[in-house]
């Protein structure tokens, strides 16, 4: 009876050592708890198809959707050093995903998270609420970013050739740098 009291200890013992390494792995990474429903990095699956809202014509594909109790949550993870509040264009991307998210599933979620890796340094993640302020502003700059293209005014905004390459507008850029 001692070896198998002594073989449950230690497989309690294990158990609970990792589900301690995988809450520290999930918040190292910048994910909440909860599900994961929604992977784009090929780490836990194959790529899934992008969400779609026809209210605004958006295509998207988010780092990750977690399911936490009755919301499904948008994270966004950066590669970027940590910045001291997230930069807007960031805060905007989420809020497409979260627009994105209340489509696809039906429920507005009330937050999305912006995760930065921190290139070596240290992480840190923001909760980004979902409002509706934010929301008309996100609409309201898609529209700007529409008219600018309609009218041939989006000109490239940058000098880094590497950058030119990745853009999934290259092939159509008459202003890309390779």
């Amino acid at each position: 009876m001692t070896e198998v009291a002594i073989a449950a200890a230690g497989l309690l013992a294990a158990a609970l050592a990792l589900l301690w390494l995988s809450a520290w792995l999930r918040r190292r990474a910048g994910m909440p708890a909860g599900r994961l429903v929604y992977s784009d990095t090929r780490q836990w699956q194959s790529v899934p198809e992008p969400l779609y809202a026809a209210s605004a014509n958006l295509t998207g594909k988010p780092d990750y959707l977690v399911r936490r109790w009755n919301h499904i949550i948008p994270v966004e993870v950066k590669s970027t050093a940590v910045p001291d509040e997230p930069y807007r264009s960031h805060v905007l991307q989420l809020a497409a995903y979260c627009l994105l998210v209340d489509e696809a599933y039906g429920r507005r979620p009330p937050y999305g998270l912006l995760h930065y890796a921190g290139e070596g340094g240290p992480e840190r993640t923001f909760a980004i609420r979902h409002t509706r302020a934010l929301e008309d502003e996100l609409l309201g700059t898609m529209e700007w970013m529409r008219q600018d293209w309609q009218e041939k005014r989006a000109d490239r905004d940058h000098d880094d050739p590497a950058r030119c390459r990745s853009c999934s507008y290259a092939e159509y850029c008459d202003q890309r740098l390779t």
